[in-house]
């Protein structure tokens, strides 16, 4: 194609997208361009009639034996089986639970536990904070433990890992830039030097194929608000080897963790397999609600989702530096779509204002200090037209200097 495609082009391609039809199952706004499903995803007619029945049926109806009724009790474990094969997990590697911060520390914990000899954590410098945070909190209870940062303590995380590391915590796609690392290559230098690995998954669990069995990943953790738009807060997840289950030990030693949760027993005695990740009583609405979302999966293609993912930033970026190109945005994400997640980022010194003057005008990214602005594409529900609407605002705000607007500049508490 010569020169950027117009918008009769555009809309040619939206309509030869095979995911087309998956728009009509979410509860999308009118007006709105949504390129912020890389922090919440959109809300779907499928997660809003699970939760309807949840609440309104077996709990006002059944009330507690809605536990054994409706199967409550058993979806952690149900739901770690549908997302699993979001993953590249085999049945029973996989348990939703708790928080993704929560979820890294009983991991690491666990990881710990199963290199006795050693006393090095390796993660990034560049991070998601939580990630850090929870590391710096596991360090705190082990005598002895240090946690080492790529891009603090040596350039890159290989030069990191020797043989006394027992464990590096890493995300596969970086929150900021968008930058994908090499899940199989990584892991199997982990495994050289004798460490475990655990792959943060917030950035590409529903966003690209992930093929965690196959990469012979040790553990994974990850959310499932974004791109599985399973609603605000929506319970994290666990996955773990097949070959590490019969050694997991973790402090959060919690009734549902349990062997016998409901012998009430004095003391603690795990349970069998990925059930020992578990701690305490579940969110069941929340739970509920993530089921109807991942059930649209069963009628997805991830391949194909990976594909229009790729063919949405690259228009994106294409737009935006022929017709944004002259008002300071530099890309902070890589160009080559193999080696990203599904986002694009852009940095500018007034990106926050920026951003706020987008939302304003119906286009919704988000902000990561100091100067970053963020843009998700979602295949599902995201199409071309989308994009070239995106760009024609964030065109018009940097052209006339709308951004510049004081209100702006006035910080909220969640950007």
């Amino acid at each position: 194609m010569v020169g950027i495609p117009d918008l009769a082009a555009i809309e040619a391609m939206d309509a030869a997208d095979p995911l087309r039809a998956m728009r009509d199952r979410f509860v999308l706004p009118q007006g709105v361009v949504y390129l912020d499903g890389n922090s919440l995803g959109a809300a779907s007619h499928a997660a809003f009639d699970e939760l309807r029945k949840a609440a309104t049926e077996e709990w006002a109806h059944d009330l507690i034996r809605a536990w054994n009724t409706a199967g409550w009790f058993d979806m952690p474990l149900e739901l770690g089986d549908q997302l699993g094969r979001l993953i590249g997990a085999a049945a029973g590697l996989t348990v939703v639970c708790d928080t993704t911060s929560i979820n890294i520390y009983k991991v690491l914990h666990a990881a710990m536990a199963m290199r006795p000899g050693r006393s090095i954590i390796v993660a990034e410098g560049d991070s998601f904070p939580t990630d850090l945070y929870m590391a710096e909190g596991v360090v705190s209870t082990r005598e002895g433990t240090v946690l080492r940062l790529a891009g603090v303590d040596a350039p890159d995380i290989e030069k990191l890992i020797d043989e006394r590391v027992a464990v590096v915590l890493v995300n596969h796609v970086n929150y900021k830039s968008g930058e994908l690392r090499d899940m199989m290559a990584l892991t199997r230098r982990a495994h050289e030097a004798g460490a475990l690995i655990v792959w943060d998954l917030c950035h590409t669990a529903g966003a690209m194929p992930v093929e965690l069995d196959k990469a012979n990943a040790d553990f994974a953790v990850g959310c499932t608000y974004k791109y599985l738009n399973g609603g605000p807060g929506a319970p994290a997840f666990i996955y773990a080897a097949e070959r590490h289950l019969a050694d997991i030990t973790q402090p959060l030693s919690g009734w549902w963790g349990h062997a016998r949760p409901f012998a009430f027993e004095q003391g603690y005695a795990a349970g069998i397999g990925i059930r020992r990740f578990l701690c305490g009583t579940q969110p069941v609405l929340s739970m509920r609600t993530l089921k109807g979302a991942l059930d649209i999966w069963n009628d997805v293609d991830l391949a194909a989702v990976r594909s229009k993912s790729i063919a949405l930033a690259d228009l994106f970026i294409e737009l935006v530096e022929t017709k944004c190109g002259a008002f300071g945005l530099t890309l902070e994400s890589t160009r080559d779509g193999a080696m990203r997640g599904s986002q694009i980022s852009f940095m500018h010194e007034h990106g926050y204002q920026i951003m706020r003057a987008l939302i304003e005008r119906g286009v919704i990214g988000d902000f990561r200090a100091p100067s970053t602005m963020r843009f998700g594409f979602t295949p599902l529900y995201v199409g071309y037209t989308d994009v070239w609407r995106a760009v024609e605002v964030l065109e018009d705000i940097l052209r006339t200097g709308a951004w510049k607007d004081a209100r702006f500049a006035v910080k909220a508490a969640v950007t």
